[in-house]
């Protein structure tokens, strides 16, 4: 019992630390993501997530959505779109991360309990999550990187030059974004997670290609996707490379805190930048994604046809919500 507990935290907490790995940043017509046992799919004003159940049933779990720059003007602006887009992303993930946890590894026993205390447990392991996955990434994205070129400079001392310096502090942190998604991704349960990645893009890669959602059509696609999240945070670390030289800190205490007082602006950015190259569609945008495509190899598996069955749940409840609400989806 206890040994079951302890997995079910731990893999919630290593599934938020992937959160970002695993969905997309843009503002599309129709876009995705991984989670527990499950996939959750977004229209523009909707969304949806289908998990399977340990039952083989596929419980569902759909609401609308309002755009953030439909809420409040000013997060039109460029930048501030972003963040209020990624905002969304990330809050919406872990609503969907949630849902999908607890269909999926829900205990018997817990689920015969009151729905409030078994809320209250969510609670907790929702905290859990959040506080893992923020730690996780300060430390290992910011902290590690920097403290590993700053004991570098003792050995060559050519390193204190300031494009050298974020030159090698961005080759380790990419080396150590690369380093984690190669470890987790022997992880079991992670790679079931990669599996329902792949079955994302297959059924995402099936409606704008055909406007079909059949195992057929979905089977016959790329499990590869240009949109995927990954090609962005590869994105923002090269972008956070380039902003960090602005720094006017040599301090360790002093460059880590400008780091972290960065990450609304990189953020903001990095999503202009994709949003501009995948507009353009030309090399720019070639340049951007193909990164991404090659890393999506670890990041995405081939799916079973339960799991296409599953994404096709998803996004199928998702395109009627739109269009119940009024929206009408146009196949990229």
């Amino acid at each position: 019992m206890a040994g079951t507990k302890a997995s079910s935290i731990f893999l919630r907490c290593a599934r938020g630390a992937l959160l970002p790995f695993v969905q997309g940043p843009e503002e599309v017509l129709v876009g995705g993501q991984a989670v527990i046992e499950g996939v959750m799919m977004r229209s523009p004003h909707s969304y949806a997530v289908a998990v399977r159940q340990p039952s083989g049933t596929i419980a569902v779990m759909q609401d609308y959505l309002e755009r953030p720059s439909e809420k409040h003007r000013w997060l039109k602006w460029p930048v501030l779109r972003g963040l209020g887009t990624l905002g969304q992303a990330l809050a919406l993930g872990i609503r969907a991360l949630r849902y999908s946890a607890e269909q999926a590894l829900e205990e018997p026993e817990k689920k015969a309990q009151p729905a409030k205390k078994r809320g209250e447990v969510s609670n907790w392991l929702l905290a859990l999550n959040i506080a893992f996955s923020l730690g996780f990434f300060i430390f290992f994205y910011k902290f590690l990187p920097l403290y590993l070129t700053t004991e570098a400079k003792s050995f060559f001392p050519r390193i204190e030059n300031p494009l050298l310096f974020n030159l090698v502090d961005g080759t380790i942190r990419i080396v150590l974004f690369l380093g984690f998604l190669i470890l987790i991704a022997q992880w079991k349960e992670i790679q079931r997670i990669f599996e329902y990645h792949g079955a994302e893009h297959k059924v995402v890669w099936a409606f704008e290609k055909t406007g079909k959602l059949d195992l057929e059509t979905a089977r016959a696609c790329a499990r590869f996707h240009p949109r995927c999240g990954t090609s962005f945070l590869l994105v923002v670390m090269v972008i956070a490379m380039v902003l960090y030289m602005f720094l006017p800190f040599h301090s360790f205490a002093g460059r880590f805190l400008g780091r972290l007082a960065l990450l609304p602006l990189i953020a903001g950015v990095s999503y202009e930048f994709i949003r501009f190259a995948a507009k353009s569609k030309g090399m720019l945008w070639r340049w951007a994604a193909q990164p991404g495509l090659w890393l999506q190899r670890v990041t995405t598996r081939e799916p079973n046809d339960a799991q296409l069955e599953t994404a096709i749940r998803a996004l199928e409840t998702a395109m009627e919500m739109e269009k119940s609400h009024g929206g009408e989806l146009v196949i990229a």
